[in-house]
């Protein structure tokens, strides 16, 4: 069961990555609102990591 999940999350990601590919060579509207969703997906995803990282580093960096 989680693998079917898994293989659903990445279908999904490879399918966003298909679509701003294909807006950056002017696809058509909803291609290029994908890419949109798809881009600001993984601004989010990224500045999660950045604050994740950056609360690990004091943790550790605090004790000494």
């Amino acid at each position: 069961m989680i693998n079917l999940l898994l293989l659903g999350v990445v279908m999904l990601a490879v399918g966003g990555c298909a679509c701003v590919l294909w807006a950056e060579r002017g696809g058509p509207r909803w291609v290029r609102r994908v890419a949109t969703v798809t881009l600001a997906v993984s601004e989010l995803v990224r500045r999660s990591r950045r604050r994740r990282r950056r609360s690990v580093d004091r943790t550790t960096s605090g004790g000494d």
